[in-house]
């Protein structure tokens, strides 16, 4: 997996004319790569089409076609993308009440440093979390975590040879498990490893 570069992306116009049908594939993908870890957990999985979206949607927004501001972004992003062995993605906590999310992440310090994947046949893979900056402190964790979940050779050839993946929390009072993945979730990760 390589990182996008500014001429992997489409000028304001070009993306103008052309967002309704990316934005259209990218929500679909979406769906696929991203995982419930119960009812107020999700992780959502990245790779180079997903991150390209997000920049171009930058993009957008600020009206940036200068090429300090493009490559403002693409460094801000590229990070995001998968290399090859491992998978990224963003964790939010998530709780629709704004008093109830925050008592709720008062009791989750540390659950970042908890969420696992699993290839079977393996341990467990924590994930390295928020590697950017810190988002948790002693009194409350963030509702959004960045994580990365690097796999062994071994692990990665299992994934290659379809083996199930399953994903999970193990934190006191917040565990959950989703064993395996679903089929086309477990496609489209696989999709990310070489």
């Amino acid at each position: 997996m390589t990182n996008l570069k500014r001429e992997d992306l489409m000028s304001l116009e070009e993306y103008a004319e052309k967002r309704a049908e990316f934005r259209a594939q990218v929500l679909e993908l979406k769906k696929v790569r991203n995982i419930a870890l119960g009812d107020h957990a999700t992780l959502y999985f990245e790779n180079e089409q997903t991150i390209r979206y997000q920049i171009q949607e930058m993009l957008r927004i600020e009206k940036v076609f200068e090429a300090d501001g493009i490559n403002e972004e693409l460094e801000a992003y590229n990070p995001l993308i998968p290399d090859g062995r491992n998978w990224k993605a963003t964790f939010m906590i998530e709780y629709g009440d704004v008093e109830e999310r925050q008592k709720v992440l008062a009791t989750l310090v540390g659950v970042e440093d908890k969420v696992w994947v699993q290839v079977n046949g393996f341990d467990k893979v924590y994930a390295i979390a928020n590697e950017d900056l810190e988002r948790s402190t002693a009194e409350k964790t963030s509702a959004v975590h960045f994580m990365r979940f690097e796999l062994s050779a071994d692990m990665a050839k299992a994934v290659k040879e379809n083996e199930a993946i399953s994903m999970g929390i193990d934190y006191d009072g917040f565990n959950q498990i989703v064993s395996p993945i679903a089929e086309s979730s477990r496609l489209s990760l696989m999709s990310d490893i070489q």
